[in-house]
């Protein structure tokens, strides 16, 4: 079946940046959240993005034109019937998560694809509440979703073959990026990697051995990372951070994966990274550096 509508359930920085993706790759996007405000705020968040790239010469005004006349913004999840495709990416709840997947498997055709963000939480519990669990699957976005061309297709305990293959065209012909196979596991590939990284530079902070600025500049420059882990931290959001880790310590039982208590108290205190404008550093409205 050729994928040609996808439905994108959130509005967060995840949903903004994956409905802006698709709908520069030719496709209709379906962007469904609770609330007209909350709509009209990813809709405003989605023209500031494209507004910077045609800064940057990398869009036309009528290419902006033309990908926002493909994002259908609706609080209607009975838009998604029509829908070869519909990506989850609501907040790290599974509970929550559950009661969209519930929804989903009473909307969509039965050969539709019902896909999660989640780069934590288990992809067969999620399938456990539909009634087709075969056809539920993950394909984990790294954010900036338009920059960064890796997807993480990841295996439920019933996810078919058939839905893998798909899903893995979907991601390597139709939206051009690279797909690598895992099988369920907390944290997957990207993000138990990720987040053990910046944690232990949490730590290295914590010991006192040198300030944030210069933790990131040796991992920048020494090892060519496009940002240092404070900088990663504060783009990927830290309380997003604070929830992964928390998840993985619960999962696993290791201490490696238990939260510094620098990044807890950050949280504590509101300073999210960019989406609050501080996090480790300051940050404009755009998201750059102060």
């Amino acid at each position: 079946m050729t994928v040609r509508n996808v439905g994108v359930i959130g509005v967060g920085t995840m949903g903004q940046g994956i409905a802006e993706m698709l709908a520069s790759k030719g496709l209709d996007v379906y962007l469904i959240e609770l609330s007209t405000e909350k709509l009209s705020s990813g809709k405003q968040m989605i023209e500031q993005s494209l507004d910077k790239q045609i800064e940057k010469w990398a869009l036309t005004g009528a290419e902006k034109k033309l990908i926002l006349s493909r994002i259908h913004m609706t609080e209607d999840y009975a838009d998604l019937a029509r829908c070869e495709m519909v990506i989850e990416t609501i907040t790290e709840d599974l509970e929550s998560k559950k009661m969209v997947f519930r929804k989903m498997d009473e909307i969509c055709s039965p050969h539709a694809i019902l896909v999660s963000n989640t780069s934590t939480l288990s992809l067969t519990e999620l399938a456990s509440v539909t009634m087709l669990p075969e056809r539920v699957i993950g394909a984990h976005f790294i954010y900036p979703v338009s920059k960064i061309d890796l997807v993480e297709i990841v295996r439920g305990l019933k996810t078919s073959e058939d839905t893998f293959n798909r899903t893995k065209h979907f991601v390597e012909e139709v939206i051009q990026k690279k797909g690598v196979m895992v099988f369920e596991s907390p944290g997957f590939v990207t993000t138990r990697l990720i987040c053990l990284f910046i944690n232990e530079a949490l730590h290295v902070l914590e010991e006192g051995v040198a300030s944030a600025e210069d933790i990131d500049s040796a991992m920048r420059i020494g090892y060519s990372f496009q940002h240092g882990p404070f900088e990663m931290a504060d783009r990927f959001g830290l309380d997003s951070v604070l929830a992964a880790l928390d998840r993985m310590f619960r999962e696993y039982g290791e201490l490696k994966y238990r939260p510094s208590i620098v990044l807890k108290k950050m949280v504590r205190a509101g300073h999210l990274g960019v989406k609050s404008g501080i996090g480790f550093f300051k940050y404009d409205k755009d998201g750059d550096r102060v």
